[in-house]
């Protein structure tokens, strides 16, 4: 993620890792903790929506990023579920779905917020989530994803926050 960034021309603003739980997620998705076998669906449970394509549940392998966010990328059309395959402590950047039926709404740059996600719980983001991430510690590892078939060639929507804001964002 760090391939845009001009030291020289764009300010590297800290942003602050919250507590990840239900409510501090609230604007942004789902938190899906461990759960027993067999506990009923429910309220607590993430509602996706995958009806406006096919679904794919995939393994993707992610190179390593750091922890600068220079940035964020929203699908407009469906919901995504994001999960560590390995078990390992990850992070997001994530800001609310807003004008949805704007192709090219921006977030705001005080709206975003991070996150660390714990190695055994996944996040569902609601469409319209802008996120950047999962991004994590070392070298490459993997994580289960859950969108549509086609969400990155027709529902990939990216606001450059180096370009828009100059200004990128640190995780601390």
């Amino acid at each position: 993620m760090s391939t845009e960034t001009n030291p020289a021309t764009v300010f590297v603003q800290d942003l602050p890792i919250l507590e990840l739980t239900a409510e501090t997620f609230a604007a942004f998705g789902t938190v899906i903790p461990p759960t027993e076998d067999g506990v009923p669906f429910g309220p607590g449970d993430a509602q996706l929506d995958l009806t406006k394509g096919t679904p794919r549940f995939y393994c993707m392998r992610v190179p390593a990023r750091g922890f600068l966010v220079e940035r964020i990328t929203r699908h407009r059309n469906v919901t995504q579920a994001l999960a560590s395959s390995g078990g390992h402590d990850w992070w997001l950047a994530v800001a609310p779905p807003k004008d949805l039926d704007v192709v090219d709404a921006e977030p705001a740059l005080e709206d975003i917020r991070a996150f660390r996600i714990p190695g055994d719980t996944a996040v569902m983001l609601y469409a319209g989530t802008w996120h950047a991430g999962p991004l994590f510690e070392g070298a490459e590892q993997s994580f289960f994803n859950l969108e549509l078939a086609d969400t990155n060639v027709v529902d990939h929507h990216t606001c450059k926050l180096t370009q828009r804001y100059g200004t990128a964002l640190r995780l601390v």
